[in-house]
């Protein structure tokens, strides 16, 4: 499992690096727009991934998350080609690897749109962990991200425990899960 979060801190940060040399070879007439835009947009750290992957953890196999979506890999429900995970489907480890960072991409895309606050890095990695697990419309809706927007932090940790519930049941892992990510909000 080590060797999986390795892989994928070190494929996050290699995009991350991609990303910046693109930022320094680009025409000066550009520079300036292109860094405020970088500037903005947080990704997560390689704790944040270790976090994500050690709560979804990893199937090869399509499972049914118990509430009636099909799931693979580290938790991916829908295929980079748009098409949602179903019974029977299997993957490959790198597949798996490969589904997670294109996840991530788009769940960090997500808070950093959503949210309008300044954030830390392990604010953003608890956001993107919960947004990973609830979907981008809940998160998005949520009273955790109004209530972050409106700079009350403090009220933002505590709408943690709110998603706990998984087909109208407490749940200990989501218990567990939510716990860890509002424990990181607030360091």
């Amino acid at each position: 499992m080590k060797r999986i979060f390795d892989f994928l801190s070190k494929f996050i940060q290699k995009n991350v690096d991609a990303d910046h040399q693109a930022i320094a070879t680009a025409t000066d007439s550009n520079l300036s727009h292109m860094s405020a835009i970088a500037i903005d947009q947080m990704s997560t750290s390689s704790f944040g991934v270790n976090l994500i992957c050690g709560f979804e953890g990893k199937r090869l196999l399509a499972y049914d998350d118990g509430v009636g979506v099909w799931s693979i890999g580290f938790g991916t429900t829908l295929y980079p080609n748009g098409i949602k995970v179903k019974k029977g489907d299997s993957c490959t480890e790198s597949q798996a690897k490969a589904y997670m960072t294109h996840d991530l991409k788009r769940f960090e895309t997500i808070v950093n749109n959503r949210v309008t606050v300044p954030l830390n890095q392990n604010q953003f990695d608890a956001l993107v962990s919960l947004a990973y697990n609830i979907g981008a419309t809940a998160f998005s809706q949520s009273t955790l991200v109004k209530k972050l927007n409106a700079d009350d932090r403090h009220g933002a940790a505590q709408q943690f425990d709110v998603w706990i519930n998984a087909g109208g049941k407490r749940m200990q892992g989501l218990v567990n899960r939510r716990q860890a990510e509002k424990s990181l909000f607030l360091k």
